[in-house]
């Protein structure tokens, strides 16, 4: 196994502006979930994960709730995925999923942000077989064999099992999200997990060089300020 992994992701920083973005992210992934599935969380589980996973981001509960709220009242905004690839500063391979009601100007607002930061749009499907759509539950941890063993008993189609000083990191194939988490739970009632998401994760990394570096965060940076973005993946392994 032995492959190291980080959630590539672009982080934001802790600021109130990042918090509103933040809070609206989840508010229109939950209102379009609630919308699309239902308002239960029992009987939608994609609503189930995104509400655990807001509350793990600390989204205050109104938020939660107004959203759901909003998508039982009827009415309200459609929005519709948009999914750009593209290779960032330096050559690496990006992914960045939007949720949008306006999809002319989500594509310009994003295409900006690559044009004006030495980055190149492609087209879709560009980069996407370069990555792998998985469920990644990481929590401590020092028996990743013992781990193996319990979700195999339950018929889990395990990909990856990392151990890295003390933590380890269970790879599993999207759709298995719940059956995952559920069989971690059974086995190990006193588990505590660090990260439960679905991601998009790289198949090999692409190292960016320090000239590159101002570049990147500036690319990142830009995409984080695009109201419609809701995640950005990349393969960039940044320099230590």
């Amino acid at each position: 196994m032995g492959r190291s992994f980080e959630v590539r992701k672009a982080s934001m920083a802790k600021t109130q502006g990042a918090k509103v973005k933040l809070y609206s992210k989840y508010g229109k992934e939950i209102y379009m979930s609630a919308k699309n599935g239902g308002p239960d969380p029992d009987a939608n589980l994609s609503l189930r994960r995104l509400m655990d996973k807001a509350k793990k981001d600390q989204v205050p509960a109104h938020v939660i709730k107004n959203a759901i709220d909003k998508a039982t009242g009827g009415g309200g905004e459609d929005y519709e995925t948009a999914r750009y690839e593209g290779f960032g500063p330096g050559g690496c391979s990006v992914i960045v999923d939007c949720l949008t009601d306006n999809n002319n100007r989500t594509y310009m607002d994003v295409r900006q942000c690559f044009v004006k930061n030495n980055a190149k749009i492609g087209g879709p499907g560009a980069v996407a077989h370069m990555f792998e759509h998985q469920a990644i539950f990481q929590f401590k941890g020092d028996d990743e064999e013992a781990v193996l063993e319990a979700l195999m008993m339950k018929d889990v189609d395990v990909a990856d099992i990392e151990l890295e000083e003390g933590v380890i990191t269970v790879f599993a194939p999207h759709t298995e999200f719940f059956k995952t988490k559920n069989a971690l739970s059974a086995a190990f009632p006193d588990i505590t997990l660090d990260l439960e998401e679905i991601s998009f994760v790289p198949q090999a990394t692409h190292p960016i060089t320090e000239d590159d570096m101002a570049s990147f965060d500036k690319f990142m940076d830009a995409l984080n300020d695009c109201d419609d973005v809701q995640n950005v993946y990349h393969n960039a392994e940044l320099p230590a």
